[in-house]
Formats: C-alpha cells, structure tokens, sequence
C-alpha cells in the first residue's frame, strides 16, 4: 500500500531527472486531450511552453483547466497529480528565457540555448499553472 508524498516529497520528485508531465486539457465539446509535455516547477507553478495553434494550446486558451500526471512506471511505482488553471503569456523574453530552462532539463546545459531559440518563438505560448490541487502516491506496490 502506497503513501501519500509529503509537499517536499512530490516537488523533488517532479522535478527529478527528464520526467515528463502528461498534460490533460479539455477540448470544446467537453472531452479530455491528453498530451505530453516538458515542464519544470517554479514555486507553486508549473511552467511549459506550446504551439498557439496546437489542439492544447487552443483548449489552453479556451479553457485554463488542467490536470497532469507525472509518475515513475518502475516498481515500487509512485506518481503525482497536479490540478489548476493556466495563464497564457506571449511576452518574448519570458518566452525565450523559459524555454530556455526548460530546455536545460531535458536536452542538457549544452543544447539548452539551441532549444530555448527554437521553442521561444513568436506562435509559442508560455503557460503557467498555478497548482490548485495535489494528489500524490510513493510505494504503490510496497
């Protein structure tokens, strides 16, 4: 039986290593869009970049409601489920400066520059979630 993380617990396990979130929006007609995106956590944010024009970047704008789902799929398997609202910005500085870092995380300090250019571009959004509601499991197989 798992247990529940602590508010240090599920903010470094987030934050650990490439996980990616799987981002869930809600579409027009009220159905999910599960889709997978590179983040990374900044306070009680979770920060992400997206294509204005991508089926999530449209619900995004239609509708900031979100939930994402980080988990470890190897035993003793563990997860963390975060729900909020997203703000939408296309200021090109905050753009370019958080692609920049989320970059970092998943492509290494090295190529961190060349993918902050390339996903901090006019078209992209930077989307915030503020963290509303959060439910977390470590040990599920324990």
């Amino acid at each position: 039986m798992g247990q529940r993380m602590t508010d240090e617990e599920w903010r470094a396990f987030v934050s650990h290593g490439t996980r990616t979130a799987k981002l869930s929006t809600v579409r027009a007609d009220g159905s999910p869009h599960v889709a997978p995106i590179w983040f990374v956590l900044d306070g009680d944010d979770v920060v992400f970049n997206t294509g204005r024009e991508t089926v999530k970047g449209r619900n995004l704008a239609r509708d900031g409601r979100v939930a994402l789902c980080v988990d470890d799929d190897r035993p003793p398997f563990a997860f963390v489920v975060l729900r909020g609202r997203a703000r939408i910005s296309e200021d090109p500085g905050d753009l370019v400066r958080w692609a920049t870092r989320i970059a970092a995380r998943y492509m290494g300090q090295d190529r961190a520059e060349e993918f902050g250019a390339r996903n901090g571009v006019p078209g992209e959004l930077l989307v915030r979630v503020a963290v509303e509601k959060v439910l977390s499991e470590k040990g599920v197989a324990d």
